[in-house]
């Protein structure tokens, strides 16, 4: 299972929008704020890994 790394560029309602750290020109991910740990804010590195958002 791969591990991949994110930043939250943007928290819109109940969604963010993420940017992998390895794609700097890749589309942002939209992913509902429910899936992600409770306190993100924008600028904040989250890992992937496992189906499962943690902050770095």
């Amino acid at each position: 299972m791969n591990i991949y790394e994110y930043i939250v560029e943007k928290i819109d309602g109940d969604y963010a929008h993420l940017r992998r750290t390895d794609e700097r020109e890749g589309d942002l991910k939209l992913v509902a704020r429910a899936i992600l740990p409770p306190d993100i804010m924008e600028g904040v590195r989250l890992k992937y890994e496992l189906f499962e958002y943690t902050m770095q």
